[in-house]
């Protein structure tokens, strides 16, 4: 009997949960999806024919439910955002906000962000990404399953336009660590606030999430690091 062959499955660092969807969100996908919405397919895509007007792109990796992005892409209309999330409820969510804000600016992609951003973007294509409070996996044996990792790093650089920014944030100190190292290894990217410096006053909406955790004395850490 032949040994069975080690499994090529990639390590996700997210788990699909059935989480409840409410009336409004359920509307939105059924109603809004063509409109919010790129379906993934392993292929480049012209992001400005996307967009009604060509603007500077921004791509939030996992924005939970939105948000923050909503209140960016309200505030900037001046930018493009696109937003990935695999989660429904979150996706439902946004876009019942963005149909709501008459938003023009604002599109979404449901699918593995490693994948979209491996597939879906040219090298230099984008000028910000932002990685907001992403799950910080606390235990020891989950943390190869983090997000921010070498490899996902380097990918990353290698989209972002000269000059551009990666901006981090999580509220877990042993992630915002393990994050400083991570990206200081990465040769294309350089601390914006100086080396081993954490950025003390990020320019970004507060979520809920965190809102109350301050009030419970979490704290906060962000990283702005920019591509050389």
């Amino acid at each position: 009997m032949s040994a069975p062959k080690p499994s090529k499955r990639p390590i996700r660092s997210y788990v699909i949960r059935s989480g409840r969807l409410t009336d409004s969100q359920r509307r939105a996908l059924d109603e809004h999806w063509q409109d919010y919405v790129i379906d993934y397919e392993p292929s480049a895509l012209d992001w400005n024919a996307l967009y009604p007007q060509q603007q500077p792109l921004t791509v939030e990796i996992g924005f939970g439910m939105g948000d923050s992005l909503l209140a960016m892409a309200s505030a900037q209309s001046d930018c493009n955002f696109l937003g990935i999330e695999v989660h429904r409820p979150g996706v439902g969510k946004l876009m019942h906000g963005a149909h709501q804000a008459e938003l023009t600016n604002l599109k979404l992609m449901c699918h593995d962000a490693v994948e979209v951003l491996e597939h879906c973007f040219e090298k230099e294509s984008i000028d910000r990404v932002l990685v907001f409070f992403p799950d910080p996996w606390h235990k020891k044996r989950h943390h190869k399953r983090r997000i921010i990792q070498p490899a996902f790093v380097s990918l990353i650089s290698s989209k972002l336009k000269t000059g551009a920014c990666l901006h981090l944030a999580t509220d877990w100190q042993p992630y915002a660590e393990h994050m400083l190292e991570v990206l200081e290894q990465e040769p294309t990217l350089i601390n914006h606030c100086g080396p081993g410096k954490f950025w003390d006053e990020p320019e970004r909406p507060a979520t809920k999430f965190e809102q109350r955790g301050k009030r419970l004395g979490h704290g906060v850490w962000d990283l702005l690091f920019r591509k050389e």
